[in-house]
């Protein structure tokens, strides 16, 4: 599979979703973060950008909050 997801990055509230290639997708939700990853794919390993340990300056209520989300999604994967 082409663009599967790599890295990771916490964003306006949303988790970005990039493949080596560039952004493949952003979502808010779990379930929209979970439907870019099943229809981009997986990496072997996801890296994640330190606004994912700093999403409350993205527009999280904390700083758990995207790993929280991410986590969310990869349940419905």
């Amino acid at each position: 599979m082409q663009n599967q997801v790599d890295f990771i990055g916490a964003h306006n509230g949303g988790i970005q979703m990039f493949s080596r290639d560039g952004l493949v997708g952003w979502g808010n939700t779990p379930e929209s973060v979970a439907y870019v990853l099943n229809t981009k794919g997986m990496a072997e390993s996801i890296m994640g950008s330190s606004s994912m340990d700093f999403a409350s300056e993205e527009g999280f209520d904390s700083d758990d909050g995207a790993s929280f989300l991410f986590k969310k999604a990869l349940e419905l994967v």
